[in-house]
C-alpha cells in the first residue's frame, strides 16, 4: 500500500510543485460534511418537529447539540492527533460522525436525536482540525496557496449550500425518508471517505512527549461549554441571568487555562495548547480575522434564509436557491484568489475585505431607500458580497497557519477550527438578535418587516466586515517561512 508523499516532484526547473490531491481530497470531504451539517438541519428544523413532535426548546438542542460538541471539542482533537497520529484520529472521527449519522436518521424520538447530534459533533471535532494539519504537512509551501484556496471554496459551497442542499434532499423526499435523508447521505459517503483515508493518508505526530494535558483538557473544555452554550441558547432564551453567569464563569475558566498551561510549559511538560503560538502576530491577527468573518459568514444566510422563508413565504429549496448565484461568484472568485494571492499577496485579502464590506452596505442602502424586498432585489449586492468573500475567505486560512511549524500544527489547527465555530455561534447571537428585535411581521406585514430586518442584519454585518478589513491591512506583508513544510519521520516511514 503506497501512501501519499510529502515532497514535491520536480519534472522541470518550472515545473509546478506535485500536490497529493488524493490525500488531500479525502480530508476535504470530511471538511465538507462536518461544516454541512452545520446548516443543513435548519431547513429540517419544521419537518423534524413535526414527526417526532418535539418541543422548541428540543429542536433548538437538535440544531445547537452539534455545534456545542463541535465547538467544545476541537482544540482537544487536534491535539489528540499530534499525540496519537493525525490520520489515526481522522478515521477515527470520521468513523464517530458517520455511525452518528446513522443514528440521527434512524432516531424515533427527539432525546436520540438531540443524543446523536452532540455525539455527531464530537465526530466534527476529531475530523476538521486534521484537515488544515494534513494540507500545512503534506503540500509543498510553494503550493500550498492552490490547496488552501481550494479548501475556501469547499467551507464556502458548504457554508452557502447547505441549505440547498437540505431543501433537494427533503424534496425529492428519498425512499420516503423525508427529513432523514439529510442524515442517511452522510452514511456511504463517510463509509468511502473512512476507506479512502486508511489508504491515501500518510501517518503523523508531532515529536516530543506523547502525554494529554488531561487538566489543560477539562479546563478548556469548561471554559468553551461555558462560553458556546448561553451564544447558542441565549438569545432564545432572552438572555436571562444564568447566561451572563456563564460567561462570567467561562472568563475565570479562561484564565485557569492559561495559568494551567503556563505552569506546564514553565515545567518543560506538554501543554494542550503552547500560548506562544499567539506571539505570532500573523497568527493572533489571523484568529481575530476568523472570529469576525465566520461571524458574519454564518448569520448572515441565516437572517436571509428567514427573510426568504418567514417573510416570503418561499419554500426551503425556492430560498436556496436565491444562493445560487452568489455561490457561483463565490466559487469563480475564489478559483481566482488562488491564482493572485501569489503575485500580489496580501493586497487580495484587503480588496477582497473592502469589497465584501461595500457589498454588505449596498444591500442595506437597496432595501432602507424603499424597495419592497423580492429575492431579485437582492440577488445582485449578493453576487458582490461574493466577489469580495471569494477573495477573502480563501486564502485567509493559509495566511493563519503560513508560520506554524510542524510541532504545533494540530494545536493552531484546533485552535482556528474553534475560532469559526465560536465566531459563528457569536454572529448568530449577535446578528440574530437584531434581526429578529426589527423584525415585526404583525404590525408591519411580513415582507415589509423582513425588508427592514434583513437591512439592519446588512448593517451590522457590515460592521464586522469593516472590523475584518481593519484586521486584514495589520496582517504582516511579508512571505511566510517553510517552517511546516516537512512532514515527521513518522509520516515518511509510513
Amino acid at each position: 500500500m503506497t501512501n501519499a508523499k510529502a515532497e514535491a516532484v520536480t519534472v522541470g526547473p518550472q515545473a509546478a510543485p506535485a500536490v497529493p490531491w488524493p490525500t488531500v481530497s479525502v480530508v476535504m470531504v470530511g471538511m465538507f460534511m462536518a461544516i454541512l451539517d452545520s446548516f443543513i438541519v435548519v431547513v429540517a428544523g419544521p419537518a423534524i418537529q413535526a414527526d417526532l413532535g418535539a418541543s422548541v426548546g428540543q429542536l433548538q438542542w437538535i440544531l445547537a447539540g452539534y455545534q456545542l460538541s463541535y465547538a467544545v471539542f476541537m482544540i482537544t482533537g487536534g491535539r489528540l492527533a499530534d499525540l496519537y497520529g493525525r490520520k489515526r484520529v481522522f478515521v477515527t472521527g470520521t468513523t464517530v460522525f458517520t455511525l452518528a449519522s446513522l443514528a440521527c436518521a434512524l432516531a424515533q424520538n427527539p432525546g436520540a436525536l438531540i443524543g446523536a447530534r452532540i455525539v455527531q459533533g464530537v465526530g466534527a471535532a476529531l475530523m476538521v482540525p486534521q484537515v488544515f494539519a494534513v494540507i500545512t504537512l503534506v503540500v509543498p509551501e510553494s503550493a500550498r496557496h492552490r490547496v488552501f484556496g481550494t479548501l475556501g471554496i469547499v467551507i464556502g459551497l458548504a457554508t452557502m449550500g447547505g441549505q440547498l442542499v437540505g431543501g433537494l434532499l427533503i424534496g425529492a423526499d428519498l425512499f420516503g425518508t423525508g427529513w432523514r435523508s439529510v442524515f442517511w447521505v452522510n452514511v456511504p459517503i463517510g463509509i468511502v471517505t473512512i476507506v479512502c483515508a486508511a489508504r491515501c493518508l500518510p501517518e503523523s505526530r508531532a515529536t516530543g512527549t506523547r502525554k494529554l494535558d488531561v487538566p489543560g483538557a477539562l479546563a478548556l473544555s469548561a471554559a468553551l461549554l461555558l462560553l458556546a452554550f448561553p451564544l447558542i441558547q441565549g438569545r432564545e432564551a432572552g438572555w436571562p441571568w444564568w447566561t451572563w453567569a456563564c460567561f462570567a464563569a467561562s472568563l475565570a475558566a479562561f484564565a485557569l487555562f492559561v495559568a494551567l498551561e503556563r505552569g506546564i510549559d514553565r515545567r518543560g511538560g506538554d501543554p494542550l495548547m503552547r500560548l506562544s503560538l499567539f506571539s505570532q502576530r500573523s497568527f493572533s491577527l489571523g484568529i481575530a480575522l476568523v472570529l469576525a468573518v465566520y461571524a458574519l459568514l454564518t448569520s448572515y444566510y441565516l437572517a436571509l434564509s428567514i427573510s426568504m422563508q418567514e417573510g416570503l413565504g418561499m419554500s426551503a429549496l425556492g430560498a436556496g436557491l436565491v444562493y445560487t448565484p452568489a455561490a457561483v461568484t463565490f466559487f469563480v472568485f475564489s478559483k481566482a484568489a488562488g491564482r493572485l494571492v501569489p503575485k500580489y499577496g496580501r493586497r487580495v485579502l484587503e480588496v477582497g475585505a473592502v469589497v465584501l464590506a461595500a457589498g454588505y452596505l449596498a444591500t442595506a442602502v437597496v432595501l432602507l431607500s424603499g424597495p419592497r424586498l423580492t429575492p431579485l432585489l437582492v440577488i445582485p449586492t449578493l453576487m458582490f458580497q461574493s466577489v469580495g468573500g471569494g477573495l477573502l475567505i480563501t486564502p485567509l486560512l493559509n495566511t493563519v497557519l503560513s508560520r506554524i511549524t510542524p510541532e504545533t500544527v494540530g494545536m493552531a489547527s484546533g485552535v482556528l477550527s474553534t475560532a469559526q465555530q465560536i465566531g459563528g455561534a457569536l454572529g448568530v447571537a449577535v446578528i440574530g438578535a437584531v434581526f429578529f428585535n426589527s423584525f415585526h411581521p404583525e404590525a408591519d406585514g411580513r415582507a415589509e418587516a423582513a425588508g427592514r430586518a434583513f437591512a439592519m442584519s446588512s448593517l451590522t454585518t457590515c460592521a464586522l466586515a469593516v472590523l475584518a478589513a481593519v484586521l486584514v491591512f495589520l496582517l504582516p506583508a511579508g512571505r511566510a517561512h517553510s517552517g511546516a513544510g516537512e512532514l515527521t519521520s513518522s509520516a515518511r516511514a509510513n
